[in-house]
């Protein structure tokens, strides 16, 4: 790639092409900003742009947009893009913030009525090289490879931390497996392009169109040379001979425009500082004006790495600091003109008039100008005391000691709180008034140290503040002392009030207080061998980081408190999640036992079932080849084994073999069960069978899961190291991973405590639906119940069948499924499916009403509400985007059901460890996955220890119908369960 400055280097980017890409990389974990607000799109962009300024330094730049309307081509072939999904809302309200960027970085947009971005690309990147400049159209568009010459290149944006790619003619035709980057436009002249709806001709695909281009030069030249062709092909050539002929129209990039060029009105110039810093202080992108900053001060910014915005805990070895860098996201600036008002093919904002005055990048390089607003430690007036002797340690201790609560924070030497060194804590009591107390640099030993630490931390009647508290219990319970305080947590409590967003301290300093932290890369240096730890600095070299770590975190409580109270949520978190805190604590501690044994005799069992099923496939095959190689099994199944399906090759040249491709075609030929069953048996194995031995802790023989309360917008608990959610528990291979879970010893076994379809009940009892709840009290199988209701026949009566279909529409109304949904999980017809919903909401037209009622409420609010009173905030609600819309209704509709069952399981967790010591027994709660909790209990404890969790479980809270608990013990999990 090319990195060396030039004077003349055009960068033309395609704006809607990046956007979307941008937009679409978060679509599984969307930016969401304080306000709500998605910001996926604008974050993505900036930053392909920052990478572009900062590694590429183009003299020159301008973005292009598809300009409003239809263009030349619409009037060609009103088809043309016809089969597009409407552009989704939050695209629709980024674009306006994108365009608001552009001005304040000065640089040009560009536009024209009639005529596609790639059009206009495609000029200005001709006339530019005539002018002797470098020219990179930055797309991941495969069209504009017809436009590829030694001078003009593609710029193609990295993705997942991978590096861009440049593609020259070489690439061009090594991609396409054309001779010239010319044939790009016969090639989809010949097998069409479904995203922009160009028709091609039929039954054409990658490999013919490249094998005749080779043959014959041309599109023209196959027409011309069609008797030549083999039998179905000569005739279908021949009888798409126009829409060949149209196709390459559409596709060819038009370089004859009423455009006049003005390179030099593309010259980069300077931002504006007020303006941009401005608009990214609204959009909450601090790290991004950093990374402007240091773009304008010439120098080449890497992006920061993107972090897992459901993380607890990211970064360096910090201590509980936990997940400082959150997500960033925007704070809904107002609608503007997409174009701003400027004449058609002019430049909108931009252009080469720059501020007045003083050298913008100049400023950067001397200021914080870019961060203008946001606080740092030294604009604050704050005392932060080392502690060094015992005079000031007992000073600290009285005065937090005087107060109802106080913040506290742990400093570590890495991630692992059973296992990482403890450097010391940090207390706080107000705004800007904080002590550091390191183990080292102080006249006790660290026995010493926790002896007087432990009649603050174990004092019931104070509450104990801190961001992300499971971690610092763990590492003082490693240090001998369980921190008996009440507890509060502003992670938690953000998470209760924004549960989509990111709950990182780092970034809600910046959001909440305007406030920028210390970053921990100042202390121990940034990744790489050169990187100390906290454990080989001074005391004092820490002090301001450990309390600035205890002091937001106090005024972070201090803020959410009162909001907490103001949205309904106080008595939840107060109640449930606070407590839950040091539940989840004790079981991540406990960990259960793992026979290390079984799993690897069970991973030598796969491996032989493995290789039978190889050797199955390979003899339905014909011949040996990759299974686990998408391209080769599609030409096997699709090209050699003729497995009749309606399936295109990709942009790739591969068929689509995904499951879903799959699970269609079973009845099709018996090496696709094969296949289907040989990919499960190989992820579980290289998933789950290998990983999970080496997750067991050397010290204990356990393996101790995260479990994450602040991920899952439901409510729901995630857990990871690992993952217990989604171990497969519906195939035999599956369900034996659960046989390696073990007790603890043979005098042990394990309870596995399950909720009965708790879902259902919740529905029943929310929707007060007459037949649900008849159903449920009068103690019949719900889906058999459901069943006689829904067929209109005596409950003795419903076949397997009947049942079958009635479980899927009891447990698809909860996820908001419709008829194609239920459909495709039966394998009926459509029609057939839409006439059981129907049948079942004559019979449960309380349910139906409830859903309905469930939608207008999110309408009206935007946000649904569990029974505690738990809030998820939906505002795609109202979206104009049908599939974007319909998601947020369906989550209207199981946000409150699915938000409530794991309310209810939290209650139970949080009551169960108090009525199981309250009874003096030792039996603990080890795991917990969905709406199961297992127990590691001894054997003479089994019997009340089962009694008293049943009884906690099936009372945690009251509804309109009883909760049941399904409850077995075993000398493993599977057993158990």
């Amino acid at each position: 790639m090319i990195t060396a400055p030039a004077e003349r280097k055009l960068f033309l980017i395609d704006a809607f092409a990046v956007i979307f890409r941008a937009y679409y990389a978060f679509i599984k974990n969307p930016r969401i900003n304080s306000k709500g607000v998605n910001t996926s799109a604008v974050f993505g962009f900036t930053n392909a742009l920052l990478d572009v300024l900062g590694q590429e330094r183009p003299s020159h730049l301008a973005v292009v947009f598809d300009a409003p309307g239809d263009t030349f081509r619409n009037v060609q072939y009103p088809a043309y893009k016809a089969n597009r999904d409407e552009t989704p809302e939050d695209i629709k309200r980024s674009v306006p913030l994108i365009v608001e960027l552009l001005r304040a970085f000065d640089i040009p947009m560009i536009s024209l009525e009639g005529y596609e971005a790639d059009d206009l690309i495609g000029y200005i990147a001709q006339h530019a090289a005539r002018e002797d400049f470098d020219v990179y159209m930055m797309t991941p568009d495969k069209d504009f490879g017809q436009l590829v010459t030694d001078r003009v290149r593609i710029f193609r944006p990295g993705r997942n931390g991978d590096g861009a790619e440049v593609w020259g003619p070489e690439e061009v035709c090594a991609k396409f497996e054309v001779q010239h980057p010319l044939q790009v436009i016969d090639l989809l002249g010949l097998m069409g392009d479904s995203v922009d709806n160009i028709p091609g001709i039929p039954g054409v695909g990658p490999k013919t169109a490249v094998k005749w281009l080779a043959t014959y030069g041309s599109l023209e030249a196959v027409l011309e040379h069609a008797a030549e062709l083999p039998g179905k092909m000569r005739e279908k050539v021949e009888a798409n001979r126009e829409s060949a002929l149209l196709s390459k129209s559409l596709a060819t990039i038009c370089l004859d425009i009423p455009y006049e060029v003005d390179l030099e009105a593309m010259r980069m110039g300077h931002p504006d500082v007020g303006m941009l810093n401005a608009q990214l202080e609204a959009l909450e992108f601090r790290t991004v004006g950093r990374r402007v900053a240091e773009v304008f001060q010439g120098g080449t910014v890497a992006a920061e790495p993107e972090r897992d915005p459901g993380s607890e805990r990211a970064g360096q070895a910090t201590g509980s600091r936990g997940a400082r860098k959150g997500k960033e996201g925007a704070a809904g600036l107002g609608q503007l003109d997409l174009f701003g008002g400027g004449p058609a093919g002019a430049p909108v904002g931009g252009g080469t008039e720059g501020p007045t005055g003083a050298n913008p990048a100049g400023d950067a390089a001397q200021s914080p100008a870019w961060d203008r607003g946001l606080k740092r430690l030294a604009d604050v007036p704050h005392t932060y005391t080392l502690v060094q002797d015992w005079e000031a340690l007992h000073a600290a201790l009285a005065h937090c000691m005087d107060q109802a609560s106080f913040a506290f924070d742990t400093e570590t030497t890495g991630l692992d709180a059973r296992n990482a060194g403890w450097v010391g804590c940090s207390l706080a009591t107000g705004e800007g008034r904080a002590w550091w107390i390191p183990v080292a640099g102080g006249p006790w030993s660290r026995d010493e140290l926790i002896g007087a630490l432990r009649p603050l931390l174990t004092h019931p009647d104070k509450t104990c503040v801190g961001h992300n508290l499971k971690f610092d219990l763990q590492v003082m319970r490693a240090q001998g002392l369980e921190i008996g305080n009440n507890l509060w947590d502003s992670m938690v409590a953000h998470y209760l009030l924004q549960p989509e967003t990111g709950h990182g301290m780092d970034r809600l300093a910046e959001v909440e207080l305007g406030y920028e932290t210390i970053p921990i890369e100042a202390l121990i240096g940034k990744k790489g061998k050169e990187q100390r730890s906290l454990g080989d600095l001074e005391p004092a070299d820490i002090r301001e980081y450990a309390c600035e770590d205890a002091d937001i975190t106090w005024q972070l409580a201090e803020k959410f408190g009162p909001q907490l109270r103001e949205v309904g949520a106080e008595k939840l978190a107060r109640e449930v999640e606070m407590p839950l805190i040091r539940v989840l604590a004790d079981m991540e501690w406990a960990g259960v036992r793992l026979d290390a044994g079984a799993l690897a005799a069970y991973s030598l069992e796969l491996e032989s079932l493995l290789q039978d099923l190889q050797d199955r496939i390979y003899e339905m095959a014909g011949r040996p080849f990759n299974i686990d190689s998408p391209k080769q099994l599609g030409d096997v199944l699709f090209d050699e084994l003729q497995i009749p399906a309606r399936l295109k090759r990709t942009a790739t040249g591969q068929y689509p073999t995904g499951e879903e491709v799959l699970s269609k075609l079973l009845d099709k030929h018996p090496i696709v069960s094969e296949i289907l069953h040989y990919r499960r048996l190989k992820k579980l194995r290289s998933t789950y069978v290998e990983p999970l031995p080496k997750l067991i802790d050397p010290k204990t023989g356990r393996v101790h899961t995260h479990y994450a309360q602040t991920v899952a917008a439901t409510g729901r608990l995630s857990s990871s190291h690992p993952n217990l959610q989604n171990i497969p528990i519906r195939t035999e291979e599956g369900r034996a991973i659960r046989k390696a879970f073990v007790p603890r010893d043979a005098k042990h076994v394990l309870i596995a405590a399950d909720y009965s379809q708790i879902e259902l009940r919740v529905a029943a009892s929310m929707s007060q639906d007459p037949g649900l709840v008849e159903a449920f009290l009068s103690g019949h199988d719900i889906h058999t119940a459901t069943a006689a209701r829904v067929f209109q026949v005596p409950l003795d009566a419903v076949d397997r069948e009947m049942r079958s279909k009635a479980k899927a529409v009891n447990f698809g109304i909860l996820y908001g499924q419709g008829a194609f949904g239920l459909a495709e999980n039966l394998g009926i017809s459509r029609t057939e499916a839409k006439e059981i919903i129907d049948a079942y909401f004559a019979q449960f037209t309380g349910l139906r009403d409830f859903t309905a009622q469930c939608v207008a409420k999110v309408r009206e609010t935007g946000y649904a509400e569990t029974l505690l009173g738990r809030r998820r905030y939906l505002p795609d609600i109202s979206s104009a985007n049908a599939n974007v819309r319909a998601f947020a209704e369906r989550n209207a509709v199981n946000a409150p059901i699915q938000g409530s069952a794991a309310d209810i399981i939290k209650v139970a967790m949080v009551q169960l460890p108090h009525a199981l010591r309250s009874a003096g027994l030792s039996t603990t709660m080890t795991l917990q996955v969905h709406d199961e909790l297992v127990f590691d209990a001894p054997l003479e404890e089994v019997e009340q220890a089962s009694s008293i969790i049943r009884d906690v479980m099936e009372n945690a809270v009251s509804l309109a119908v009883p909760l049941v608990v399904d409850l077995q013990t075993g000398r493993d999990w599977l057993e158990a369960h």
